[in-house]
């Protein structure tokens, strides 16, 4: 397989952008003889950065078959050293074997697109071991300034919330010549409120062990701490979670 130079741009830009994802955690695990599992890993640029950390087993998993072939691919042609320790598959999470414990499971930029979330942190808790953690860092949330992911192509703030979902999917409709999008969901987006998130994650059964809504080094995480303070405005200053969750032991 020839890989395409987009491919490989966007998978070096995965590469540059992960010690960023870490710094918002505080620091990254010891992944030094770990099994971990990446779930939504795209071109796979965090799953590598793992496997070159240490990682005994690394798994990345996505629902995209071309993500996967060029993952795969990518891995035979630039990573042949770390072949015996990396696996890619285009495959959903719920058909991966339960008894496979992981020491971590790695969600990157993609919480706020599974609709089923409830769902999907059960199923990640199967498949850690006891005292295992996920780490899950997302946004923008749905009801932050830009938390359409760009679908209404407008650069004021909260523009989508004006307009209301189902204008919102008019105009994906017109511009994409289409009457396929119903809904949300279907442009992959879940819609989910900051309050939905807390409640979602404390009720997973799953320890909370760390919460950082607004982790970010750029500038707009600073301008966003101090409205993010007051209750009424949270939910609409908070435009990023990066979570830590464990697994009790048994």
């Amino acid at each position: 397989m020839k890989l395409q130079q987009a491919d490989l741009d966007y998978f070096a830009r995965g590469t540059w952008q992960n010690p960023q994802f870490w710094r918002r955690f505080g620091g990254q695990p010891d992944f030094d003889g770990a099994r971990v599992l990446d779930v939504g890993c795209g071109h796979g640029s965090m799953v590598i950065y793992i496997a070159r950390a240490g990682a005994a087993k690394t798994v990345g998993l996505d629902l995209n078959c071309e993500l996967i072939a060029f993952a795969n691919a990518n891995l035979a042609q630039n990573y042949p050293d770390l072949a015996p320790r990396v696996t890619f598959r285009c495959q959903d999470l719920r058909d991966y074997p339960e008894d496979a414990a992981f020491d971590y499971i790695i969600s990157k930029d993609s919480f706020e697109h599974i609709i089923d979330l409830r769902g999907m942190l059960q199923e990640m808790k199967k498949r850690l071991r006891p005292g295992g953690r996920i780490y899950a860092g997302f946004g923008p949330l749905y009801n932050s300034p830009f938390g359409d992911h760009d679908y209404t192509k407008s650069r004021i703030p909260w523009r989508h919330l004006m307009l209301g979902e189902e204008m919102l999917v008019a105009r994906v409709n017109h511009r994409w010549k289409t009457d396929h999008i119903h809904s949300l969901h279907d442009l992959g987006l879940n819609g989910l409120s900051l309050a939905e998130y807390e409640r979602i994650f404390a009720e997973s059964g799953l320890k909370i062990v760390d919460f950082r809504p607004n982790s970010s080094e750029k500038l707009v995480s600073k301008l966003f701490a101090l409205p993010a303070r007051f209750r009424p405005l949270r939910e609409y200053f908070t435009f990023n979670i990066y979570i830590v969750l464990e697994k009790p032991a048994r």
